[in-house]
């Protein structure tokens, strides 16, 4: 992912021109619409049974913790420990609605079809744009060449019949509709929301949702736990992202999973100063970057308890697509 705690290639695969035959099996995509946020759908309409309610109130907002043994040198990091949270501060919010998981790639996979808009690259690459009915009707011999270099299956394709073929392929399917939807812009994560009779989070509510009113270091409370959250150092995830909600104590006080880890999440605000901050960095601040939350389990050797941390800022341009970043949506109490 792009962020201001290391650089990191954007996401590598293989080269992006397939060939006709399996442009043929794929169906999913079409050119993107304008810019502005579709109408909700109806059969999507924000429903209170996957969501989780934040009620109103104060919630203490940043820290005014300080690197005071040297972390930023100690790891190489470009951005600062912290200073981008100071001052710590109470802020009230309204009550609100919020995604109990991050969104799916099944549910994304229903915005695609359903708004003809690009699908993440990424399933162009690990089979996951493969039309079912098109897959069924795939001679033998170019199935067996799917499943080797799009679905990685590790058997020996070339002695597998064509009914297993199809069984470990559409199970690997299966998996990834679990999985968090990663590889968006900040502008199709706000597209999907509203489709959903939703939105993004602002920055204050992802917050809160995560810490609840009492200041917590991470979800579940104040002593950082590394086996609560997928933080990348779990070989179990061949793609790097864990199904949501498999980490069950990682909960937040409201109820609200992996606002820990998993997927870095994009929420609606520009990456900014807190008022009263005497931290700023011109490059970073202003209408440049939106605000990224809660670590993501891309980072491998990166992770760092801090990067996890609840109060912790990330960001990324807007038009960046991320293989460690997906989001969540949220909804105001009155809609």
């Amino acid at each position: 992912m792009f962020i201001a705690i290391f650089m990191k290639n954007f996401l590598h695969g293989r080269p992006r021109g397939l060939s006709l035959f399996l442009l043929a099996l794929v169906g999913l995509s079409a050119c993107n619409q304008s810019a502005a946020p579709p109408a909700a759908s109806p059969v999507a309409a924000a429903s209170p049974d996957d969501m989780v309610l934040v009620p109103a109130g104060p919630f203490i907002r940043g820290s005014d913790k300080i690197d005071d043994s040297a972390k930023q040198d100690e790891y190489g990091l470009v951005k600062p420990l912290y200073l981008d949270e100071h001052p710590q501060h109470t802020l009230e919010l309204p009550a609100f609605w919020i995604d109990k998981y991050e969104v799916t790639n099944r549910q994304y996979k229903a915005f695609v079809q359903a708004r003809k808009v690009p699908e993440p690259f990424e399933w162009t690459q690990n089979g996951y744009n493969l039309r079912e009915d098109r897959l069924r009707a795939t001679e033998l011999r170019a199935l067996r060449w799917i499943a080797t270099e799009y679905f990685k299956l590790d058997i020996d394709t070339r002695r597998t019949g064509r009914d297993e073929l199809l069984r470990l392929m559409l199970a690997d399917q299966r998996i990834k509709d679990t999985l968090p939807v990663t590889g968006v812009t900040w502008f199709e994560a706000n597209r999907y929301c509203h489709w959903a009779g939703k939105r993004l989070p602002s920055e204050a509510e992802w917050e809160k949702a995560a810490r609840g009113s009492d200041g917590r270091e991470f979800p579940w409370g104040n002593d950082w736990d590394a086996g609560r959250a997928n933080t990348g150092d779990n070989e179990d995830w061949g793609e790097g992202m864990a199904p949501v909600g498999y980490y069950r104590n990682n909960r937040s006080p409201y109820g609200a999973y992996d606002m820990a880890g998993n997927a870095w999440e994009w929420v609606a605000d520009w990456y900014q100063p807190y008022p009263g901050s005497d931290y700023f960095v011109d490059e970073a601040f202003g209408e440049k970057n939106r605000v990224i939350r809660g670590g993501g389990g891309g980072m491998g050797h990166y992770a760092l308890s801090e990067f996890f941390r609840s109060a912790w800022r990330g960001y990324a341009p807007p038009d960046s697509r991320n293989s460690d970043v997906g989001f969540r949506c949220a909804r105001d109490v009155d809609d």
